[in-house]
């Protein structure tokens, strides 16, 4: 498995399912325009579990439900500090570019749109959040998940350098 990649098991959790947006999509073939949809889910426990996926089908209800499945498939787990993210994250996918940073007690979620939905679903509670670049709902998904996937948390960082937890934060 991957450097960074945090997989979990779907068994015995209570995920709660985003629409992030839904697209009529048009294919054009000798016999005329035949009219699908596509839609980008978003799954989350709320406390730290989540995962987006694409579902594809000739109605929007069949489509929703095959994001969700799919969304099940791609699940991370994400450090949360009391209700916030631990540190500042820089991101880029395609042309989307996102910064993500903590925030106080009493802040919200300060995140538009696609980046709402992950935020939320994830379980963060105060967060300031920026787009930069392309707002196409499927790479700023992206771009975020992009992000939380790069957090650590400072008890990751002493283990992983192998120093105690005060050293992390002094020095």
């Amino acid at each position: 498995m991957a450097e960074g990649i945090r997989k979990v098991k779907t068994s015995d959790l209570e995920l709660k399912d985003r629409l992030v947006s839904i697209q009529r999509v048009t294919k054009v073939t000798k016999g005329g325009r035949t009219f699908s949809f596509s839609a980008i889910v978003v799954v989350g426990n709320e406390d730290g579990i989540v995962g987006h996926g694409l579902g594809k089908a000739n109605e929007v209800t069949t489509a929703i439900a095959k994001g969700i499945e799919d969304a099940k498939k791609n699940l991370i787990k994400v450090p949360l500090i009391n209700g916030t993210i631990p540190h500042e994250q820089v991101a880029k996918f395609g042309g989307a570019k996102i910064l993500i940073k903590p925030a106080s007690e009493g802040t919200g979620v300060k995140a538009g749109g696609a980046m709402r939905a992950v935020l939320e679903s994830v379980g963060v509670k105060n967060v300031l959040a920026k787009s930069k670049g392309s707002s196409n709902p499927h790479n700023l998904v992206k771009a975020t998940f992009a992000a939380l996937l790069e957090m650590r948390d400072p008890f990751t960082i002493a283990e992983h350098r192998g120093v105690s937890m005060e050293k992390v934060f002094n020095g």
